[in-house]
């Protein structure tokens, strides 16, 4: 082959540079085209674009939602199977990750024992409810192990009687079970009437230290959850709306809402002990899902 304008045999002159010809001729294929030659080359694990897609339309619908629960909520519902570090990464790069949440963490005390099966521990506390400018008075019981709420009540008076009859209610959701119960130092809690009632149905009494809020933590927290996340949203009608609206919040916390404390499965999972079926099933998915990629990849 002559060079037109040079009229010098190619090869001699590529001898003469000292250029392969293989190099040579991979630079005029390359002619016109972007010169990408130093770009990412995608890996056969990589995630597809449809998968990146999905992941941020999913966090665009779920404002509020930290990338943790994303990725495992988007597991579940068969949305996408991805790690948490890939969802921190691609919401970042679209510039979509919370920063609400930067308050720091004080360690936690460890003198408390923690409870290792279920309705062990049963927490009990009392959360104010606004309500047309007075209050109702949210009794709450919350397993210490599943976080399950085990029962609940929304009255209009926080007497002895009234956390009584919330107790008695739970009891006889769960036959049979004879729980630690767990309060702070209310007025409602150490009076005579509720420690006789206790000793009556043959349940121990646990009263949290003052200035340790820790172990009751769980209750507490949970108050915060059901704060933020549905009576500081919506406002309460009547008396019997507001009972609706706290009712399905809760069973959506005991059902759907995952737990980061809990693995990231709901409490109503620890409740039943479905816990290794449902992390084998998270294992089988972000499995098949990466051989999936591969497959893609080998086609491309």
């Amino acid at each position: 082959m002559i060079n037109v304008r040079t009229e010098i045999p190619v090869k001699t002159m590529l001898h003469w540079i000292n250029l392969k010809t293989s190099k040579y001729y991979e630079w005029i294929n390359r002619k016109g085209k972007q010169n990408a030659h130093n770009g990412n080359i995608p890996k056969k694990h990589w995630i597809l674009d449809w998968e990146r897609d999905a992941i941020i339309d999913y966090a665009r619908k779920h404002i509020g939602e930290g990338y943790r629960r994303l990725t495992y909520m988007m597991l579940d519902e068969n949305i996408v199977a991805v790690s948490p570090a890939t969802t921190y990464r691609v919401l970042k790069a679209a510039g979509m990750l919370n920063k609400w949440n930067k308050v720091k963490r004080k360690p936690k005390g460890l003198g408390f024992e923690q409870p290792t099966v279920i309705h062990e521990h049963w927490h009990i506390d009392i959360k104010y409810v606004n309500f047309k400018g007075t209050f109702l008075f949210l009794i709450d019981i919350i397993d210490g192990y599943s976080r399950y709420i085990v029962h609940h009540d929304l009255r209009m008076n926080m007497q002895e009687y009234d956390i009584e009859i919330t107790l008695q209610r739970a009891l006889e959701k769960f036959p049979g079970t004879k729980p630690r119960i767990i309060s702070d130092n209310g007025t409602q809690f150490i009076s005579k009437d509720f420690t006789e009632y206790l000793r009556f149905v043959g349940l121990q009494h646990i009263k949290t230290s003052i200035c340790y809020p820790q172990s009751n933590g769980k209750i507490e927290r949970f108050h915060g959850s059901i704060n933020q996340e549905c009576l500081s949203k919506s406002s309460l009608i009547n008396l019997e709306d507001a009972k609706n609206q706290i009712a399905s919040y809760i069973n959506y916390y005991n059902t759907e809402r995952l737990h980061s404390s809990l693995f990231y499965l709901t409490p109503e999972d620890f409740l039943m002990n479905r816990i290794e079926n449902r992390l084998e099933e998270r294992e089988v998915k972000l499995e098949q899902a990466k051989q999936h990629r591969i497959e893609v990849r080998n086609v491309a």
